[in-house]
């Protein structure tokens, strides 16, 4: 199984293998309140793309396919992307971002990713 959730919202046991796919450590959160087991930066978009995008939803569309080149075009992402794969068919994988927009973010992006979509 595969979610997705704000680090701000508290971890439950459901959750799984908690992954934090943002770049930037969120801000005013512990190491103890995220209550990750990575912190997958590989996966996740480049500084000059967030800055680009900036939570945007007009920009939504362009980030998207923007974003994927980036983690097609990085060695790194796609072993952490098929170690996730790997990993979900195992257990529950929990992918964690700290943006106020839910339906606009990376998180978004790469749930549909791992789910082939």
């Amino acid at each position: 199984m595969l979610k997705i959730k704000r680090v701000y919202e508290a971890a439950e046991k459901g959750d799984g293998y908690r992954v934090l796919v943002d770049r930037i450590w969120p801000r005013g959160i512990t190491k103890r309140q995220a209550d990750v087991q990575e912190w997958a930066t590989a996966l996740a978009p480049s500084t000059a793309l967030r800055r680009y995008f900036g939570h945007d939803p007009k920009r939504w569309k362009d980030f998207q396919a923007k974003y994927r080149r980036e983690l097609k075009t990085n060695s790194l992402a796609t072993e952490k992307l098929q170690a996730l794969r790997e990993r979900v068919r195992l257990q529950t994988v929990t992918l964690v971002y700290s943006a106020r927009d839910e339906e606009h973010n990376q998180a978004v992006v790469l749930n549909k990713l791992l789910r082939g979509k």
